[in-house]
């Protein structure tokens, strides 16, 4: 295959389909994310048959046993894809909505109408339910998608993508609106990430070595996140059954998601009251504890954390703690080490609740809430693309908002500027 040609057809196919979804009527995409939810349903074996191979193939490579999992459809995760297409068409289109219109001095009115980035490029690894959610996120917002999953999901994928176009093709909508890279040559990701011509935008879901190499390489614009080192701060003045609960629930409820507490601060009058039964709970769960040398005169059985474990984001049952002074050297703590994911504090000090939250420099900054509600669902977007912890354009979960822009609009009545 001739990647280079190959990559500039599908590029430019998706420029002429986003000229046609900038304008789509909303029961058009409306009837495209349902059919593509039935298309689904139906299609629930063919799926699963070709995810079988995808897994056979993944263990024979010897991928670990998480990215088997992520790889994996069941006939739940099935209908979980059809649910989130369902769930999107039920979302207000946020396209041609018209804000802010307020009369100048001249006579015009002035407002901000929302419009579609264009063409969205996302790749992604493993979690072969991405190019559902992908699929139909870009849709709604009135884009073109070019989707590039994992080679090992490359089978599932395509199964998937068939189902997206039968959606789309009910809705008569072009099914070039949304491609599926049908090749797992790595040189098709070099091509999407610098056709600037044709791709406006690029959403990388993947590891830290995937988003390294395209900020590296690329020459368009991304929204990213590159890693989730999350914290979460008990104050002495927090409710010592609020910080059990929270405390737990971020580091355990799920170990490989990227708004998982990894790094756990404390503050010093109140640790040797926390810590011991915290601990307890970590130990029952098998959570590796890695502390300084506060938290280990405390709870003697950990191992020494070392300059690194404060950087790092785990994906795994192991948590780092630090014993701090108080509210200064936590928000101290999170500013040098922290990835700008998200944080949270435990405290029934509404003060201190405030400093923090105006104080840290983070995507999502949390009060006496786990850190595992940074999620585009439980901040009630319906869905979300990815976290981006960039400062521009997108913040935080990225919804359906997040893949449009703004333009200026003005209305008049033959006006003229003098």
């Amino acid at each position: 295959m001739d990647v280079q040609a190959y990559m500039q057809g599908i590029g430019k196919a998706a420029r002429t389909a986003s000229r046609v979804m900038a304008v789509a009527k909303t029961h058009a995409k409306n009837t495209a994310l349902t059919a593509m939810a039935l298309a689904i349903e139906r299609a629930a074996k063919v799926l699963l048959h070709e995810n079988s191979r995808d897994v056979e193939a993944a263990k024979g490579r010897k991928l670990d046993a998480a990215a088997i999992d992520r790889l994996s459809l069941t006939t739940k995760t099935i209908e979980s894809m059809a649910d989130g297409l369902r769930q999107i068409a039920a979302l207000p289109d946020p396209i041609g909505e018209i804000s802010e219109l307020k009369y100048r001095p001249s006579g015009i009115q002035v407002g901000r109408m929302r419009v579609p980035l264009g063409v969205i490029g996302i790749i992604y690894e493993s979690r072969p339910n991405v190019t559902a959610d992908a699929a139909g996120l870009c849709l709604k917002a009135g884009n073109a998608a070019i989707l590039r999953g994992g080679s090992e999901a490359l089978h599932t994928n395509q199964a998937i993508a068939a189902c997206v176009h039968e959606g789309l093709k009910v809705a008569g909508l072009p099914e070039t609106a949304v491609q599926v890279i049908d090749t797992a040559d790595r040189a098709a990701v070099g091509e999407l990430i610098t056709m600037q011509e044709y791709v406006d935008v690029i959403v990388p879901r993947g590891g830290k070595g995937l988003i390294e190499r395209l900020m590296q390489e690329s020459r368009i614009p991304m929204i990213k996140h590159l890693h989730g080192v999350c914290h979460v701060y008990i104050d002495d003045k927090a409710d010592p059954d609020k910080a059990l609960r929270i405390a737990d629930n971020a580091k355990t409820q799920r170990l490989g998601t990227c708004n998982t507490m990894e790094t756990l601060l404390v503050a010093r009058s109140i640790a040797e009251k926390i810590l011991p039964p915290l601990c307890r709970i970590y130990a029952d769960k098998k959570i590796e504890l890695r502390g300084d040398d506060a938290a280990r005169k405390i709870v003697p059985g950990m191992t020494a954390a070392t300059e690194d474990d404060w950087y790092t984001e785990y994906l795994d049952a192991i948590l780092s703690i630090r014993v701090v002074d108080g509210l200064d050297a936590a928000i101290d703590h999170i500013a040098r080490y922290g990835s700008q994911h998200t944080d949270a504090i435990v405290t029934e000090d509404i003060t201190r609740a405030r400093r923090f939250i105006r104080e840290v420099d983070s995507s999502s900054v949390m009060v006496n809430a786990s850190t595992r509600f940074a999620d585009g669902y439980e901040f009630g977007l319906g869905a979300e693309i990815g976290i981006s912890t960039d400062k521009l354009h997108a913040r935080g979960p990225v919804g359906l908002e997040g893949l449009t822009s703004l333009k200026y609009v003005v209305f008049g009545d033959g006006h003229v500027r003098s």
